[in-house]
């Protein structure tokens, strides 16, 4: 069982202060759980203790670690809000609260499904560092389910691939996603997840070998050429990831050409464009395969150099280069803007620099309202957390109430929040989000109501377009308004988004559920 130095030891430069609020929660948590144990037979401690640990090693501050320690005290045990407050303060009362809250939804079939999905927007909305508590607190009882009850089992793992991997997916926590939707596959898709891995260990039998073979090979000449400074690892495709790849290759796993794939991060943009020469003069790359996504991020935001190569022993390879900064993004995501961050007092007007969600910060982490708000991602005092949760989130918490759990709200969750995005800009360069097939329409209500309410028309790259024009990622998109314009019934058929539809309707004063 992992202890409160093996936690803190994951976090760097902890003041005595913070070293002594880890330790205090950790013992207050062992005692409060001291009698209980999980379907394994250990301890629960273990499970408080292994949750806090993933915390601190993506680099969150010490308050949300000691949250993450003290998340089913008030569930579990006789610890009351009182007693937490008093001995923990206010705000780490507030995450243990918004993570109860998850817990404590009690429905069977899809309204559990919808309500539980609902429940952990609407507490997210508050708060994103309740959401990575809960992330990292199924990923653990995933990562144990083996002891679970079999017929439990297969409902756990359907509502992590169903609920949890795409929010960690929107949010870009690729590391996290990753393990959910491995370890969900075996339980959720059997036969799939053995016909995938009797093909994996066919064709990649020795890929440790034969990737660590050709990493000493690149290290060597990078090093020739000056290029110092910079870190290499390897993988394995994912089976939930080949699964899915393999689905659209007629299972044909020689046309898959990311199976065998290794990391380069340096220090700057520079050096990835230096490393990418580099790699192509040390292998062939294959015709077509190389996307520079640093010029041209994904919808989601992740920034990277991709290209495939074949190597001197004709192993075909995917090789991505990327900063440290785009590394941590793609690893953490939102969460990778919380790092370290809860023993700074944050500053009014104080804003985020650097990284992939620098431009998206404007249109995804402000509350839906014109007044300008502080754009740093930190930990605030309570109650100013709405200020850094990405825009869909909040759109969510607003929106829905218990009493609109019905099939609109997941027909919803699919139109908007889970298919494929596209990021699009506005004059001043800042990004919207918007699921494919938004309009003009969409992104002027994304911008704002009153926006929304009074468009007269709509330029795209400069050229006026139609309200009905499906927008491209990379668009930029400027609205013009007049107070005489006002939403028609069309709009609803041009809109692609609820929030659009939501303020149409509204205005035409029909009721708000409904296309």
């Amino acid at each position: 069982m992992r202890t409160a130095s093996d936690i803190i030891g994951k976090m760097p430069k902890l003041t005595t202060a913070n070293e002594e609020l880890i330790t205090k929660a950790y013992e207050y948590a062992a005692k409060m759980h001291a009698t209980q144990t999980r379907y394994s037979g250990e301890p629960y401690m273990t499970h408080l203790a292994e949750v806090a640990y993933k915390i601190a090693d993506m680099g969150l501050g010490p308050r949300t670690v000691a949250a993450a320690l003290l998340h089913d005290s008030i569930e579990d045990t006789e610890a009351t809000p009182e007693e937490i407050k008093e001995l923990f303060g206010e705000e780490i009362l507030y995450l243990v609260e918004g993570v109860t809250k998850l817990s404590s939804v009690r429905y069977y079939g899809k309204d559990r499904h919808n309500e539980s999905l609902r429940k952990l927007f609407v507490a997210t909305s508050q708060d994103i560092r309740v959401l990575i508590i809960k992330l990292n607190d199924r990923l653990h009882n995933m990562e144990t389910l083996g002891h679970v009850p079999e017929e439990k089992q297969l409902r756990i793992a359907r509502e992590t691939l169903e609920i949890y991997v795409p929010v960690a997916h929107r949010l870009g926590m690729g590391k996290l996603r990753k393990e959910l939707e491995d370890l969900a596959f075996f339980y959720v898709y059997p036969e799939e997840h053995k016909r995938v891995k009797q093909l994996l260990e066919q064709r990649a039998g020795k890929s440790g070998e034969i990737l660590e073979r050709e990493r000493k090979s690149l290290q060597k000449r990078l090093a020739e050429a000056k290029l110092l400074d910079f870190n290499t690892s390897y993988r394995v495709k994912g089976l939930y990831s080949l699964y899915h790849k393999l689905t659209r290759k007629d299972w044909d796993i020689n046309a898959v050409y990311d199976l065998m794939a290794m990391r380069v991060v340096v220090p700057t943009l520079e050096d990835c464009y230096r490393t990418l020469g580099i790699i192509h003069d040390l292998w062939r790359p294959l015709p077509g395969r190389m996307k520079d996504y640093i010029a041209f991020p994904k919808p989601n935001g992740y920034q990277s150099i991709h290209t495939t190569v074949t190597s001197n022993h004709g192993t075909i390879m995917e090789i991505q280069i990327r900063t440290r900064q785009m590394h941590q993004e793609a690893e953490f995501g939102v969460a990778s803007h919380l790092i370290y961050k809860e023993q700074v007092i944050p500053q009014a007007n104080s804003t985020t620099t650097g990284g992939r969600f620098a431009n998206l910060i404007p249109s995804l982490f402000r509350p839906f309202s014109k007044r300008a708000v502080t754009e740093e991602i930190v930990d605030v005092k309570i109650p100013d957390h709405k200020e850094k949760i990405p825009q869909w989130i909040s759109q969510i918490g607003d929106m829905y109430t218990k009493d609109e759990m019905s099939s609109q709200f997941m027909a919803d969750m699919r139109q908007d929040f889970f298919m494929n995005r596209i990021f699009v800009f506005t004059p001043n360069g800042d990004v919207v989000d918007l699921p494919l097939g938004a309009t003009p329409i969409d992104f002027a209500y994304a911008i704002h109501s009153e926006i929304g309410n009074h468009i007269s028309g709509a330029r795209v790259n400069r050229k006026f377009v139609q309200l009905e024009t499906e927008l491209k990622n990379g668009d930029i998109v400027e609205i013009e308004t007049k107070e005489s314009a006002k939403p028609s019934k069309k709009w609803l058929d041009m809109a692609k988004t609820s929030l659009a539809r939501r303020h149409i309707r509204s205005e035409l004063g029909l009721p708000t559920v409904g296309k």
